[in-house]
């Protein structure tokens, strides 16, 4: 089954031969391998490049386990590509498996590790250097701050719904319901049966993602950190912060955790791209608040699994579908804040904050986006568009809506759009 990865495709080419080492980082399993190896690889081949000036190095595998030393690595990318005429490209896939060695000019001195290869194979004017890393042990945070500008990040996410499409075919509106029950996680496709497909995204939790994250981060307390991981997948969407889930652990625990380490631990989930952060931002003040912000799974499935397919209320699903192809398209996304005056029971004015699902900028362009599965009544509508005029802009204005046929715009310049209109077309924002 071929599945189309054509937006990271034209990122890897565009980066060819510029000098800086391309880190494809994303959450594991979700396809920076077979981008590389297959769909790159496929790509070098076509337009005239020759098997032999693909250098590929795998450290996950025992065959090549001996370049996990990053002077065995270094020797023997050299030993191929140095003072030779043709132009090489190296793939390292798994770099994160590299090892730490001693330096043998210098055993009291620092470390050798795969950034110093890197860096040394990086200035060998005729290779190209590409390395995929799984977040265990080396994630984007690491590797870009260990480059300091040397190097470009292709950041992979599990498929959005468009590329599922290409792949799975078929009734748009049944496909997607199958996408936002078990997500776009690649290897979701070839699953036999539905039980297959829910086993396969509980065990990504139990065998991989749980795992790596109390290794490298030397967690101590794996039962608070699954407990934050169920309570944030149990609220995708609902504004929420580590006091929230510290006083909700200690209700339910009894657990003494500290706020601080609540907030490392949900780091620590972001870190390994299981989860974002979208902050709320005052529309007309243009500041950030620095709490209550929202949590989005990066996958649908993965957020279904772990909370037992349970719990499918489809508004919540739906916003996180669509914040997902917001980031997937590469915009800035942020929770909107507006204010209404109303009456209080005192009879005074008071300021009431309205939210806007989404403000998505670009540069100095922005969209201001409510998810709406349905509004079937005034009050619906009134609750949904009356965010929109408090910002007091003329900023494109949209609703995602799952309970219309063809987009149209109302009388005040608002379009309303169907749900797989919009995840189908990435022209019209």
């Amino acid at each position: 089954m071929e599945i189309k990865r054509d937006s990271y495709l034209r990122q890897l080419i565009a980066y060819q031969w510029d000098g800086l080492v391309k880190v494809i980082t994303g959450i594991r399993r979700c396809g920076k391998s077979y981008l590389l190896k297959t769909i790159y690889k496929r790509y070098l081949l076509d337009n005239g490049v020759k098997e032999n000036q693909i250098i590929i190095i795998e450290l996950d595998l025992a065959k090549d386990i001996k370049y996990r030393n990053p002077l065995e690595l270094t020797s023997y990318v050299r030993s191929i590509a140095t003072d030779k005429a043709e132009q090489y490209y190296l793939f390292v896939d798994e770099i994160q498996m590299s090892d730490t060695v001693a330096n043998p000019y210098n055993p009291d001195g620092a470390k050798i590790t795969f950034y110093d290869s890197l860096n040394d194979l990086r200035s060998l004017s005729n290779l190209d250097v590409y390395v995929t890393g799984s977040n265990s042990k080396m994630l984007s945070s690491d590797i870009l701050t260990e480059f300091r500008g040397r190097s470009d990040e292709i950041r992979v996410h599990p498929l959005s719904f468009a590329e599922y499409y290409s792949a799975a075919g078929g009734d748009k509106n049944e496909a997607f319901d199958e996408y936002a029950f078990y997500g776009g996680m690649p290897l979701i496709l070839s699953r036999p049966t539905e039980a297959a497909k829910m086993n396969y995204l509980r065990s990504l939790f139990t065998e991989v993602y749980i795992k790596d994250i109390v290794e490298r981060k030397k967690i101590e307390h794996q039962d608070v950190l699954e407990q934050i991981l169920d309570l944030l997948s149990s609220s995708i969407g609902s504004l929420t912060n580590p006091k929230r889930i510290a006083d909700t652990l200690k209700s339910k625990m009894k657990s003494t955790v500290s706020t601080n380490t609540i907030r490392a631990y949900i780091v620590h989930l972001e870190d390994a791209f299981l989860f974002s952060e979208s902050k709320r931002y005052d529309v007309k003040g243009k500041a950030y608040f620095d709490s209550p912000s929202k949590y989005y799974s990066e996958d649908i499935g993965l957020r279904n699994a772990r909370i037992g397919f349970r719990q499918q209320e489809m508004t919540h699903i739906m916003e996180n579908i669509i914040y997902n192809e917001l980031v997937i398209r590469e915009f800035s996304v942020d929770v909107g804040v507006v204010y209404a005056r109303t009456i209080n029971e005192n009879g005074n004015s008071v300021r009431t904050p309205k939210e806007i699902d989404f403000v998505v900028t670009s540069g100095d362009k922005k969209t201001y986006i409510q998810s709406a599965y349905a509004m079937p009544t005034e009050e619906k509508i009134d609750n949904e568009l009356r965010p929109f005029a408090l910002t007091g802009d003329s900023f494109p204005k949209i609703v995602i809506r799952k309970d219309i046929g063809k987009r149209w715009y109302d009388d005040n310049g608002i379009l309303n759009i169907n749900l797989i209109d919009f995840l189908l077309d990435k022209e019209f924002i």
